[in-house]
């Protein structure tokens, strides 16, 4: 499937719970070149399956201990394999987060930006989101917009820079570093599964700063998936956790990606 986009895995299998990985497991004595790596392990993120459902449970602490719920559901469809992608997100609780839909058009291909929309039903206002802003809070977590949408392979440059017995440790520059707030990121990468289990965030003193790590895998309709995960904010000492249940793969999402249907969503959305 993809194999030229969209590596920060730990988006949408950290932040949406929708990883999965079945046939991709390399031999302990093996060591592919980086680019092989990243690529599987784009896959393994991405593209298993053809669409995939799940209720999430985000707990957001601050750094007195205080928390902060949000429970929703999460669709994804892939359009193409290997190819664009896109996701609905629909608040359930609290109330003042109820009906609240972000949706992403992912988009592949170099130079392309994904389409990102929130709606607001306190106030009845559809909002893009815009590229700028894909390094912001993703509603009010510890979590980013592109966590959930995605980056791409071709805006880093990546290195293999330790191998052990159980996982890959890839660093990754990006090409553009005034567009980000990281100076570099590394990803440990599970060697069976291939899924990133782990993602460093440093600064640009090279200082850690965020830390996103899964810390539940399952198997699920032969799928090995992440069903729990953590993203830290180093700076701030706060943390939000996420929780994934009732996921299924290949369940025949219907083409619900549509900005008509932030306002109405359709049944499937919804339970």
């Amino acid at each position: 499937m993809l194999r030229s986009r969209h590596f920060i895995a730990l988006s949408i299998s950290v932040v949406l719970g929708l990883v999965a990985v079945t046939g991709v497991h390399a031999a302990e004595g093996d060591v592919p070149d980086v680019q092989t790596i990243v690529t599987k392990a784009n896959i393994a993120a991405y593209y298993q399956a053809d669409d995939g459902k799940a209720v999430v449970k985000m707990t957001i602490t601050n750094k007195a201990g205080q928390t902060r719920e949000r429970e929703f559901i999460i669709l994804r469809k892939d359009v193409a394999d290997g190819g664009d992608q896109n996701y609905f997100v629909y608040f359930q609780r609290p109330s003042d987060v109820r009906r609240m839909v972000y949706m992403v058009q992912k988009r592949t291909g170099e130079g392309r930006d994904d389409d990102r929309w929130l709606y607001l039903p306190a106030l009845d206002l559809v909002r893009r989101i815009a590229a700028s802003d894909k390094r912001t809070s993703f509603v009010g977590s510890d979590f980013v917009y592109e966590d959930v949408s995605g980056r791409g392979l071709d805006q880093d440059t990546h290195e293999l820079i330790e191998t052990t017995d159980t996982r890959f440790i890839v660093k990754n520059v990006p090409k553009k570093p005034d567009e980000v707030e990281f100076s570099y990121y590394t990803v440990a990468i599970d060697r069976k599964t291939y899924l990133p289990m782990k993602m460093d965030f440093y600064d640009k003193q090279g200082q850690l700063y965020r830390v996103i790590e899964s810390k539940e895998v399952k198997v699920i309709q032969d799928f090995a998936t992440v069903t729990k995960s953590v993203v830290k904010d180093l700076k701030t000492g706060g943390q939000t956790e996420m929780e994934f249940t009732d996921i299924q793969y290949n369940i025949g999402i219907g083409d619900i990606f549509e900005e008509r249907y932030l306002r109405r969503p359709p049944r499937e959305a919804m339970r």
